[in-house]
């Protein structure tokens, strides 16, 4: 599915009484930026390959960690990556993040349900962490 048709599927469903904003951002490498009603503040970043769509949520960037709890965000990070529902950290360069991939050939509930956990996710993890940022 490209991204392109993701977004017009995406525009008139509606999951779990969730609904979703997208805005496709052209660029090197296309990607569609999901805002999902309720989690305005955490956008989903959605691309694809061959192999995979990568559904990408970010957090906070290096220089919002404090220093002096760094080694302990990390450890938590860890200690959570396995109990998060369809979802693991990540950094890419300077920004923390959450996300999720699933197979090319996915249907459209599966990815919509994946979005939605990712974004729950996020937030909880914002919230969760929010004592290891400045």
């Amino acid at each position: 599915m490209n991204l392109q048709d993701l977004s017009l599927h995406f525009s008139d469903f509606n999951l779990e009484g969730y609904s979703f904003d997208c805005q496709l951002i052209a660029g090197e490498v296309d990607v569609l930026q999901v805002m999902i009603e309720g989690f305005e503040e955490v956008p989903i970043y959605i691309s694809t390959t061959d192999t995979q769509i990568l559904c990408i949520a970010y957090l906070w960037s290096e220089s919002e960690v404090a220093k002096d709890t760094r080694t302990e965000m990390l450890e938590a990070m860890l200690d959570m990556n396995i109990p998060m529902p369809l979802s693991s950290f990540s950094r890419i360069q300077d920004q923390y993040a959450v996300f999720g991939a699933l197979a090319t050939n996915s249907r459209l509930e599966d990815i919509a349900h994946e979005v939605i956990t990712l974004g729950e996710n996020a937030v909880e993890v914002l919230s969760m962490m929010s004592g290891f940022l400045k």
